[in-house]
C-alpha cells in the first residue's frame, strides 16, 4: 500500500486525530504514510473508520492515484466497513474529470460488489459524465438502462438527455421534442433546460428560435444566466448582427447579470469581423476595468482585428500585455504579426519575432508549416530588397541568431 516507515504516535490514537492529520497533510505520500502507520502499531488497537477511509480515498483520487484508491475499497470490504454510494460516486466523478468515462461506468457497476444499491443521484451523475465526454451512444443506452431498472424521468435526468441531443444539429429536433413533453412526465423545465436548448440552437445558427425561447423562459419565471445570454450574443455575432448583440449585453447588465470573459470575447470578435477593432478594444479595456482576466481568445481576437485594419503598433502593444499576463502567443498569432511587419518593411522586427518563437519553443505544425516557410522567405527577400542601408550581411551581424532561427524552424535551408 504505502511506505511502512513509522509515524510517531501516542499510546492511544483516535480516528478523529488521524483524520485531522491526514486532512492537514498536503503531500499525498505523507498522507498515505500517516494512514498506514496508524494501524501498523497493532498494540494500540487502532482501526480505521468510514471517515478516515473516505478522506484517504478522496485525497488519492484528487491526486489521480486511482489504483490505490480502489485498493482501499477492497480493504474496507475485508474489514467489514460499509462502502457507501458517496465514496464510489466520488471515484466515478474523478474518472470523469480525467476523461475516462468507461472507468466511471466500471466503478458504477462495481457498486453491487459492495452491496451498495445506486440511487438516482449515481445514475444521473454517470449519465452526465458520458454526455460530457461525448460518449453519446453509450449515454443513450445507459439512459434506457436507467428506465429499465425503474429510475423515473426527472428534470435533472431529462436535462442531461436534452444536452446529449443538443450536441448534434441532426438531433436538435429530438431535444426540442423532449423539452415540449417534459410537463407530461410531471417535470417542469428549469433555467438549465432553457439555457441548454438556447446554447444548442445558437451553436447551429437557429437564432430566431433561440430568442423565442429566451422570451418564453422569462414568462415562465426562469431567470436567464450569463451563459444563456452569452450563447445568444455569440450566435448573433457569428451572424454579423453585432448591434443586436450589444442590445442583449445592455439588457443583461440592466438585469444585474454581469458579462464574463466569453461574453466580451464574442462581442470583440463580432466587432473585429465587422472592421470595428476600435470598439473591440473599448470592450477589452472595459473587461479589464471590471477585473476580468482576458484569455487567449480575447487577446488573439483583438490582435487579429487590429492587424487586419493596419493598426500594427496597437496590436504589438496588446501582444506585450498578453505576454505580461503570462500567456504565450501560438504559431498562428506570431505568423500574423510577422506578416504584417513584413507588409510595412519592418523586417528587422519580423526577424526578432521569429527568433522569439524559437526561444519560446514554438514550432510550426502541419497546418502552419507552409505559412512559416513563406514568412521566413519574405523576411530574407525583404532584407535584400528593402531600401534600408543594411545589407543582408549587416543584418546577420546585428541579429546573429537569425541564421539559427532559420535552421531551427526550417532545417531544409541548411547549406
Amino acid at each position: 500500500m504505502g511506505s511502512k516507515a513509522m509515524f510517531k504516535w501516542a499510546k492511544t490514537v483516535a480516528p478523529a486525530h488521524v483524520e485531522q492529520l491526514i486532512r492537514a497533510e498536503q503531500d499525498i505520500n505523507k498522507a498515505l504514510l500517516i494512514f498506514d502507520s496508524a494501524t501498523a502499531e497493532y498494540t494500540n488497537g487502532f482501526k480505521h473508520n468510514p471517515n478516515t477511509f473516505r478522506l484517504m480515498i478522496s485525497k488519492l483520487v484528487s491526486a489521480n492515484q486511482f489504483r490505490l484508491a480502489e485498493t482501499l475499497l477492497d480493504r474496507m470490504k475485508e474489514e467489514k466497513i460499509d462502502v457507501t454510494e458517496d465514496i464510489l460516486l466520488s471515484i466515478c466523478r474523478a474518472y470523469g474529470r480525467i476523461h475516462k468515462p468507461l472507468d466511471s461506468i466500471r466503478v458504477f457497476h462495481k457498486m453491487q460488489d459492495f452491496h451498495c444499491k445506486p440511487t438516482e443521484k449515481s445514475y444521473i451523475s454517470v449519465l452526465a459524465i458520458l454526455v460530457e465526454e461525448n460518449q453519446l451512444r453509450l449515454a443513450f443506452r445507459f439512459y434506457r438502462y436507467m428506465r429499465k431498472v425503474g429510475i423515473p424521468p426527472t428534470v435533472a435526468s431529462l436535462n442531461v438527455l436534452i444536452k446529449a441531443f443538443c450536441k448534434n444539429s441532426v438531433t436538435m429536433e429530438k431535444a426540442m421534442h423532449i423539452f415540449r413533453e417534459m410537463s407530461n412526465h410531471g417535470c417542469e423545465p428549469d433555467s438549465y433546460t432553457y439555457g441548454t436548448l438556447i446554447n444548442g440552437l445558437c451553436r447551429f445558427g437557429n437564432i430566431v428560435e433561440a430568442k423565442e425561447l429566451l422570451q418564453e423562459m422569462e414568462t415562465k419565471g426562469c431567470s436567464p444566466s450569463v451563459i444563456t445570454y452569452s450563447s445568444l450574443i455569440h450566435g448573433l455575432c457569428q451572424l454579423n448582427n453585432v448591434d443586436e448583440a450589444m442590445g442583449l449585453l445592455e439588457d443583461m447588465m440592466g438585469k444585474g447579470i454581469e458579462p464574463n470573459v466569453f461574453t466580451y470575447s464574442s462581442l470583440m470578435n463580432g466587432f473585429c469581423k465587422a472592421g470595428h477593432s476600435s470598439r473591440a478594444r473599448d470592450l477589452f479595456e472595459l473587461m479589464v476595468q471590471k477585473r476580468l482576466r482576458p484569455n487567449m481568445i480575447s487577446y488573439s481576437t483583438l490582435i487579429n482585428g487590429l492587424c487586419n485594419e493596419g493598426k500594427l503598433n496597437e496590436a504589438l502593444e496588446i501582444l506585450d500585455r498578453m505576454k505580461l499576463q503570462g500567456l504565450k502567443p501560438d504559431a498562428g498569432l506570431y505568423g500574423k504579426i510577422v506578416n504584417r511587419l513584413c507588409d510595412v518593411c519592418r523586417f528587422q522586427e519580423a526577424a526578432n519575432f521569429l527568433d522569439e518563437m524559437v526561444l519560446c519553443g514554438i514550432t510550426p505544425n502541419r497546418v502552419t508549416w507552409s505559412l512559416h516557410v513563406k514568412t521566413h522567405n519574405r523576411i530574407d527577400d525583404g532584407c535584400e530588397d528593402c531600401d534600408d542601408e543594411l545589407s543582408q550581411r549587416q543584418l546577420d551581424c546585428d541579429h546573429p541568431s537569425l541564421a539559427h532561427t532559420k535552421l531551427a524552424l526550417f532545417p531544409q535551408f541548411k547549406d
